[in-house]
């Protein structure tokens, strides 16, 4: 059986914790997992995190046959299409998140190629920016 929501993290957010707290925070991956799988107890959830734009296009197709999609795609965010163009190919529901708010940091980062291929977008809540998402998939699924 599927899972009811991908969460997909990509380039650098491996380091989250330790990378520019001030910024990003100090939870880690793993304490956002956790964080999602107290909050939706109910759910199941497949957690993926890569280095490798080809190998998130891969992971963006297995969630085709999900309940929906978190992805955040750290710097990809800014300039892959090829991530635009997999995401604008999966029909489920699909939230862009960001840890820290991108529309009040350097000018390059307030551009995304991703988001025209999402259905929303969550910037600046820390970590509860995930569980904003999740709780935004959910109402969809239950017609809200």
């Amino acid at each position: 059986m599927p899972a009811d929501v991908f969460v997909l993290n990509g380039v650098n957010l491996r380091t989250l914790g330790q990378r520019r707290p001030e910024v990003y925070g100090t939870l880690t991956l793993n304490d956002i997992e956790i964080l999602l799988k107290d909050a939706f107890p109910a759910m199941e959830f497949q957690f993926r995190q890569t280095d490798y734009e080809g190998e998130m296009v891969g992971f963006i197709r297995e969630a085709a046959e999900s309940g929906g999609l978190v992805i955040n795609p750290g710097a990809w965010t800014h300039y892959s299409y090829a991530l635009h163009d997999a995401l604008e190919a999966v029909l489920v529901p699909k939230v862009e998140v960001h840890l820290s708010n991108v529309h009040v940091r350097e000018g390059w980062r307030r551009h995304s190629v991703v988001s025209p291929a999402v259905d929303a977008v969550i910037a600046g809540m820390g970590a509860e920016g995930y569980r904003a998402a999740v709780a935004y998939l959910q109402s969809r699924r239950h017609g809200s």
